[in-house]
């Protein structure tokens, strides 16, 4: 089981904050294209020029870090201090 969460600009524009995936998907990166396949505002936020993070467990990831059964994975937008 893997537990997705969407922050930001993405919970709103996808209109879910988090979702399950019973099978996850083996790395970062083809989480991003199964998300991306879905198509419509899934493929213009996370398949276009639209920047984002994703982390695993919290801790932040890359496109080719394996994602673990049990997982927690964030995806949101970069963010800014001041």
């Amino acid at each position: 089981m893997l537990t997705i969460l969407y922050f930001a600009r993405l919970r709103d524009v996808l209109g879910c904050a988090s979702e399950t995936l019973a099978t996850p998907p083996a790395t970062v990166r083809d989480l991003i294209a199964l998300l991306v396949a879905r198509g419509g505002v899934w493929q213009a936020e996370l398949g276009g020029a639209r920047v984002f993070r994703v982390a695993i467990n919290q801790e932040m990831a890359q496109l080719d870090d394996a994602i673990p059964a049990g997982a927690e994975v964030a995806i949101f937008p970069p963010v800014t201090g001041g």
